[in-house]
């Protein structure tokens, strides 16, 4: 399955918006697009098109979470889907990386530069 990744302005936000497979094969298209983004913003990656996510894109999305908390921005995962949501937690990157339940809270999170309180308990 062809990957799909594109960028749009959300509030407070760039959002990411991705559809398709996250593996070996497509993990270097998402890097491209986050390596543009490395910088003082604040960046949702929109998952609700992604159904799988191998170890390869995982450790993408771990540098790049890196790359851009160290460079002042901040990075976070919305609409992540059960298939993903489990890799994330055998992994415990959901413990660092913030995922909330929709992108709209996660915009939400960014303009109030909240954290994981109240969105993340919505995941249930």
């Amino acid at each position: 399955m062809d990957l799909v990744v594109a960028t749009r302005p959300g509030a407070g936000c760039t959002v990411v918006e991705v559809h398709g497979e996250l593996d070996m094969a497509t993990q270097p298209q998402l890097h491209d697009v986050l390596q543009a983004l490395i910088g003082p913003g604040q960046v949702v990656i929109d998952l609700a098109g992604v159904g799988f996510m191998d170890s390869s894109a995982l450790g993408t999305l771990v540098v790049m979470f890196k790359e851009i908390r160290a460079a002042g921005g901040r990075l976070c995962l919305a609409q992540v889907q059960p298939a993903v949501r489990t890799v994330l937690a055998v992994t415990s990157v959901d413990q660092v990386i913030d995922l909330y339940a929709t992108v709209q809270a996660a915009e939400d999170s960014m303009r109030s530069g909240d954290g994981t309180a109240t969105e993340q308990a919505s995941l249930g």
